[in-house]
């Protein structure tokens, strides 16, 4: 097979398959895609339930549904792809090592790269649970895999921990299925999912969802038999005499997802300490020359119409790259998260002759009623732009679409925080 291309695209999920086909529609032809899975799709092939689709298409569709509409453009336009097939290593010169039971080892080149490897759920080890080991404690991911793929029902008296989106689903999923939900657990004082989730997925179905609680304990030999449970302190600490015990044979995490950049660290691609993700620009070009990233593993995304038109980009920039036809950049703009902000995507804008509208992808600190996210530079009392939202929530990313002349007027920082109104 061939061991050069023009572009190539780690990861066939949502966000690879929008970027494979966006870089294709700009004109691009030698294009391979690298997945690791036995189909393309990724992790929409599990995720059964609807909801998907309704930025992107205008309609709603379960996430295979949605999958299946990139997979059948790829198809169309005959871009080539190696399934099962996993990625070891990108090196910063755009050389990539992989394995294939058929192929063997693999050694590729591309002029540019799109890093569409996805994310990877937190474990219990990750928040340090105490308590026994039995079987019985999975991730939600894993859980779903189970359920509606393999067709097996992994628990029948459940507990969840952790409000996360996928958390959510599987509590209603799990209550479908004849099972029992307990309670859904937060360590936090706001849940980490979408507000539609919580109402569809927990209210819906009289699920409880106990904020500022944790499992502080696991019991159980072979299979789990119950958990502590505790209510937490404003850090995070279990409050004494607030303990009781839940009588349960699975324990359900949902504490968060982790950009899976192994292989960015390997490109000596600049990581982001707040998102785990790449540090780029409003093209979505990591700071090596020609490699892109885009979806969950530049940031982790709650809607994935977001992660195809993020990864849309990323595949239109890598094409042009290759094509050497993007603008000649005049200066950069630090892009940095201010009061009430914890991260922002794109974290610089490189400014250009040619004045383009740019998306800031972001994720509020805390939850706010009334307020207003707004662009500031140390030097100027008013700021630069405002965006009113009458609220804002960790569990729900903010997308602002700023006009390129804002960054063009300026040469300093850009500070991007929250005002209560």
């Amino acid at each position: 097979m061939k061991t050069e291309y023009d572009l190539i695209v780690i990861g066939g999920g949502p966000a690879g398959l929008a970027a494979a086909t966006a870089a294709y529609d700009q004109g691009l032809r030698d294009i391979l895609i690298v997945e690791r899975d036995r189909f393309l799709g990724g992790i929409l092939n599990q995720c059964i339930h609807t909801g998907f689709g309704l930025q992107e298409f205008r309609e709603e569709l379960t996430g295979p549904e949605y999958a299946q509409r990139f997979v059948d453009k790829t198809l169309e336009d005959g871009i080539p792809f190696l399934l099962d097939t996993m990625v070891l290593a990108v090196r910063p010169d755009r050389t990539i090592v992989a394995i294939s039971p058929k192929l063997g080892r693999l050694e590729l080149h591309a002029k540019a790269i799109v890093l569409s490897m996805g994310c990877r759920e937190r474990t219990r080890a990750a928040i340090m649970v105490p308590g026994t080991r039995p079987a019985g404690v999975m991730t939600a991911g894993t859980a779903q895999r189970y359920m509606n793929v393999e067709g097996y029902l992994p628990g029948h008296n459940v507990v969840i921990l952790g409000s996360g989106d996928v958390g959510l689903i599987m509590a209603r999923r799990f209550t479908l299925e004849g099972a029992r939900v307990n309670a859904v657990l937060e360590i936090m004082p706001y849940s980490t999912g979408l507000t539609r989730n919580i109402v569809q997925c927990l209210d819906d179905y009289g699920i409880p969802l106990l904020l500022n609680h944790t499992v502080t304990s696991v019991h159980g030999g072979k299979r789990v038999t119950g958990v502590s449970i505790a209510q937490v302190d404003d850090y995070r600490r279990p409050v004494p005499g607030t303990e009781r015990e839940i009588a349960c044979d699975t324990l359900i995490t949902s504490v968060g997802l982790v950009p899976e950049n192994e292989l960015s660290k390997t490109a000596g691609v600049q990581l982001d300490p707040i998102t785990g993700g790449a540090v780029v620009n409003q093209r979505l070009q990591t700071s090596v020359p020609g490699v892109f990233a885009c979806g969950n593993v530049l940031q982790v995304h709650d809607l994935v119409d977001n992660v195809s038109e993020e990864s849309q980009r990323a595949g239109r920039s890598a094409a042009l790259y290759v094509q050497d036809k993007l603008p000649q950049t005049l200066r950069s703009i630090r892009v940095v998260p201010a009061s009430g902000i914890r991260y922002v995507v794109p974290q610089c804008v490189d400014v250009t002759e040619q004045t383009e509208t740019i998306k800031l992808f972001m994720r509020p600190s805390d939850v706010f009623k009334g307020a207003s996210v707004e662009l500031r530079t140390d030097s100027r009392e008013e700021p630069l732009a405002k965006f009113r939202r009458s609220r804002l929530t960790p569990g729900e990313m903010v997308v602002l679409t700023v006009q390129g002349t804002v960054f063009a007027a300026v040469e300093a920082d850009i500070l991007v925080g929250v005002k209560v109104l």
